[in-house]
């Protein structure tokens, strides 16, 4: 059985088309998930770059080894490949090929997980540089058109790569695994066009998240606003034209990956393919005023997209919580025989809708702040309420039924502080499953067990 996992950076689970919540064009997508299992409650367990691949290599909680953050933003700990699933493929007679940024480890090399090929952006950058010598961008963060010729661009370049791998490896009579590891559409959003204009902002709706007043909320929320300086910014000027370069940025892509899609049939391999769509984590992008991820544990950036195409399995959407960097792992080393690693935190997915029991009731994602200051917060979440434990502030709780936005902090209710004991007690367990630290010690375990939590000046001024 041969393996294809592509992957989209910052993709929000709620911009691909097959999902039909925004007006996203994606048909490439959507012919994937129409042959998929499509899960609709994929989540990421922490919602940062390299901790996010780490997990998929390992099936390990970032948390648990170290990986609190990008290693290169400050030195961390990182995984290492006597952990990893792809270091049993060239023993089981795998061809393999990583193609992408390789946001894993700061010195370690595909080669060292057990790719045989990596190709990087090396190629692309000399096109540029030959073609497009004097090009430059504006609009910073916020994104602008790229002037680069959409066969010319990055998405559509990767993809061309990836077609010659599939053919190459189809030539030859091994199993084999490709990772393709977009860098798209991670901020600034730059669509080439026509995906440029394909979209209008003015006609892009807000975030169900935007416009929160901050109100009773962390101090690190309304700080992160000045910190970019998107605390001035309005949806009709600014956001929803960035919303539009992002649902740009998300067509293009899609199209690229049509060209792989393409590939895989033609090579006649498609029937003998398991194929793994997701994304790392999502996008604020403009919701809470916000950019980007860091600090926060909102579903805009918890929340992916995921599906997998299995020969053999029939198309159907799964509801039922899965982590897609923990499971993912955990089941590709079931679908490839391979041996699991001592140390796991997945568990297998359903692929079928008697296996949607094994689901999780429960969701945990985990952050520790980056770039503006570290800050580490944890959440767990059903599939009606999320709790949210900041370890230095206030925690949050948000009815996601009445406040999808989740913009209205619950934490102090009266009615709530049952459910909000039981939770933050799944909480813990959970934490000590994936080998939290901050869990381990008498102070830390006492906000949790005990509930000795503050609950902000606001409240207090209230009592």
């Amino acid at each position: 059985m041969n393996l294809l996992m592509i992957n989209a950076d910052q993709l929000r689970h709620d911009c691909v088309g097959y999902r039909g919540i925004r007006p996203v064009s994606t048909p490439n997508l959507d012919r994937l998930a129409a042959e998929s299992v499509v899960y609709t409650n994929a989540f990421t367990p922490l919602p940062v770059c390299a901790p996010a691949r780490q997990a998929i290599l390992c099936g390990q909680h970032p948390d648990c080894f170290g990986a609190q953050w990008n290693y290169d933003f400050m030195p961390t700990p990182t995984v290492q490949p006597q952990w990893c699933w792809t270091s049993q493929l060239p023993a089981q007679g795998y061809n393999s090929a990583y193609l992408g940024r390789f946001h894993v480890s700061p010195d370690l090399k595909p080669a060292d997980f057990g790719y045989q090929e990596w190709v990087d952006w090396s190629g692309h950058k000399q096109l540029l540089k030959e073609k497009y010598p004097d090009i430059s961008y504006t609009g910073g963060w916020m994104g602008c058109e790229s002037p680069v010729a959409v066969e010319d661009s990055g998405t559509h370049w990767m993809a061309d790569q990836a077609a010659a791998m599939i053919e190459k490896f189809a030539s030859q009579d091994k199993p084999w695994h490709i990772w393709v590891d977009y860098e798209e559409p991670h901020l600034p959003c730059r669509p080439s066009a026509p995906f440029s204009n394909m979209y209008k902002g003015e006609e892009i709706a807000p975030w169900d998240g935007y416009g929160d007043t901050f109100v009773n909320k962390p101090y690190c929320h309304k700080q992160q606003t000045l910190s970019w300086g998107t605390d001035s910014l309005t949806w009709e000027d600014d956001f929803c034209h960035m919303a539009a370069r992002y649902y740009g940025v998300v067509s293009q892509l899609d199209q690229a990956i049509g060209k792989i899609l393409d590939a895989l049939e033609r090579s006649g391999q498609k029937d003998n393919t398991i194929v793994a769509f997701f994304s790392d984590h999502g996008d604020m992008c403009g919701s809470h005023q916000m950019l980007d991820k860091h600090y926060v544990l909102y579903d805009d950036i918890c929340r992916v997209p995921f599906l997998i195409r299995y020969p053999g399995a029939e198309h159907r959407v799964c509801d039922g919580f899965v982590s897609s960097c923990l499971d993912l792992p955990y089941s590709i080393a079931d679908w490839l025989e391979l041996k699991h690693p001592a140390v796991e935190h997945g568990q297998k997915l359903p692929l079928t809708a008697e296996e949607d029991a094994s689901c999780r009731s429960q969701m945990v994602c985990t952050s520790n702040g980056q770039q503006f200051g570290l800050y580490s917060t944890r959440m767990i979440r059903d599939g009606r309420y999320k709790y949210v434990w900041n370890l230095t502030d206030v925690d949050e709780l948000y009815d996601l039924e009445t406040d999808p936005g989740e913009k209205c902090n619950l934490i102090a209710e009266p009615a709530q502080q049952n459910r909000i004991a039981a939770l933050r007690l799944d909480l813990v367990r959970e934490l000590e499953t994936h080998g939290d630290k901050f869990v381990r010690n008498e102070w830390m375990r006492r906000q949790l067990i005990d509930g000795r939590k503050h609950l902000g000046a606001w409240f207090e001024a209230e009592r």
